[in-house]
């Protein structure tokens, strides 16, 4: 997950609240059949979709084999902040900085997972979920960001990746996503070199406890946002500043990626896929003003490409080359550019940009076109944007096999008359979104499953717990897991592999 801000969202978030709730009041009167009934009205009440009129009554069937999951990440569920041996991470140490984070809220309990993580397998199973992208917190097998392996942090993952094989979900470790040991960045973190040394040691240990059951690897979890909003524009973890910063943060995740990829091809097993997750959002101009078009291509460079090209194509976009040349070392492009059996897409929305010359890089968010809808979170729903990035894959990028690893939407949701948690606006979202990954299959994409983000309401980074991105919500004093509708929703589509329309 990541955030950023749209000029004029909040306005058209109001609205979109006001037309969710009274889409969301009505009675769910229990399953997928009823949520069903309430998709149908989805067109009608304004969220649009990418359905054929002649075909609006046949379900979108899906292939056979497509795959069914859900995405965590650890600082966000775990809880469990010192148990066994974990070492502090940097967003341990951003969210305990008063006015960080909204509340002060911090990720020391999350969603308790560490301690419920039986439950919360449970839930995945009975939703009929075949796979599970889960990260692991490096601060629990490296304390201090290298050296020997804490035992007991890895004896967590064993019991986890056992308790999603004996329920017949598929484990995706991601090996990075955010919570970097602090230790790690009292030595320079991403902005230092050696990084990517580390990162490979740290990739080697884990795959070794884990790999004989784990068999699909994630590297990096969007490393374009750790480096623009944790090192570039700040707010994130760990909250530095500057196009160097962003810069020198892009390209030792690439240079890690690179060389933990070679790492565990060189050891791991013949049936191990290893691969990567990148956020790719397309960047449109906003409305107005041509040379908003500049300022589009220039942020896609940034957002996109600068992760993109280096590990297709081994190289840097034209326009940040000079950024990125004090940086490169001999051999680095080639380290970096390293074959991949899979790629993980998340996706939100498009990205609105207008020119800005006290941006990063001379660009800033602006408006979305008039009568664009917005989630809870002020993001734009513009699902035709999930089927551009997909086909872009498939004509720029070798149509290698994608999965769209996240994607999602905080949506605000309500216990009803009859005890179950309604999230109406949460349903529309992502079965329009998968309509668009249907038409992108159709139209020759590599699309092989879908991960929805996310099975728990969790700390959602700056925003804290003020933020709902879960098919479960979690009580925040007693933990208590209470599905939502979209929950029985998406778990009716993974088993019938279809999508009702």
């Amino acid at each position: 997950m990541k955030q950023w801000n749209d000029t004029g969202a909040n306005q058209a978030m109001i609205a979109n609240e006001q037309g969710a709730q009274s889409i969301g009041r009505r009675e769910f009167l229990g399953g997928a059949a009823a949520a069903t009934a309430l998709i149908g009205g989805g067109v009608a009440a304004g969220v649009g979709s990418l359905a054929s009129p002649a075909i609006a009554q046949q379900p979108a069937q899906f292939p056979d084999g497509f795959l069914w999951g859900t995405s965590t990440s650890s600082y966000q569920i775990e809880g469990a902040a010192t148990a066994d041996g974990r070492g502090p991470s940097i967003w341990d140490t951003l969210s305990h900085t008063p006015g960080k984070v909204l509340n002060n809220d911090t990720g020391d309990v999350a969603a308790d997972h560490y301690n419920r993580y039986l439950e919360d397998v449970a839930l995945m199973a009975d939703a009929g979920l075949k796979a599970y992208r889960f990260s692991i917190a490096w601060p629990r097998i490296q304390p201090t960001g290298s050296g020997p392996a804490n035992a007991k942090g890895l004896d967590f993952y064993d019991r986890l990746v056992d308790a999603l094989l004996r329920r017949g979900i598929e484990p995706w470790p991601c090996l990075y996503h955010w919570d970097l040991p602090q230790a790690l960045q009292d030595r320079g973190g991403w902005t230092n070199r050696d990084i990517a040394d580390w990162f490979a040691d740290y990739a080697l240990i884990v795959a070794g406890r884990l790999g004989d059951r784990a068999k699909n690897w994630v590297m990096l979890n969007e490393p374009s946002v750790v480096a623009i909003f944790g090192h570039g524009v700040g707010g994130h973890a760990p909250d530095l500043r500057g196009r160097e910063n962003f810069c020198a943060a892009i390209h030792h995740q690439n240079l890690a990626q690179g060389r933990a990829l070679s790492a565990l091809r060189a050891v791991g097993a013949k049936d191990w896929k290893l691969g990567t997750v990148l956020s790719v959002q397309p960047v449109k101009p906003s409305p107005g003003n041509d040379a908003n078009r500049h300022a589009a291509a220039q942020w896609d460079a940034v957002w996109n490409r600068s992760c993109l090209d280096p590990l297709f194509k081994g190289q840097y976009p034209d326009s940040l080359i000079a950024d990125f040349k004090p940086l490169i070392k001999q051999g680095d492009m080639e380290a970096i550019r390293q074959p991949i059996d899979f790629l993980g897409l998340n996706y939100y929305s498009r990205m609105h940009q207008v020119t800005d010359p006290g941006g990063l890089f001379g660009t800033n968010f602006g408006p979305s076109p008039e009568g664009t809808k917005y989630t809870d979170m002020g993001w734009p729903v513009e699902p035709e944007g999930l089927y551009e990035q997909l086909i872009d894959f498939r004509d720029n990028y070798g149509n290698i096999p994608v999965y769209v690893t996240e994607n999602g939407a905080s949506y605000g949701d309500w216990v009803g008359p009859t005890g179950k948690a309604e999230d109406g606006g949460r349903i529309f979202y992502i079965r329009d979104h998968l309509l668009a990954c249907h038409r992108a299959i159709k139209d020759g994409a590599n699309l092989k499953g879908y991960f929805v983000w996310t099975l728990l309401d969790n700390f959602e980074w700056g925003f804290g717990y003020t933020q709902h991105f879960g098919l479960v919500q979690v009580d925040r004093e007693t933990m208590q897991r209470r599905p939502k509708a979209s929950y029985y929703w998406y778990g009716d589509v993974a088993k019938s592999n279809e999508v009702p329309l």
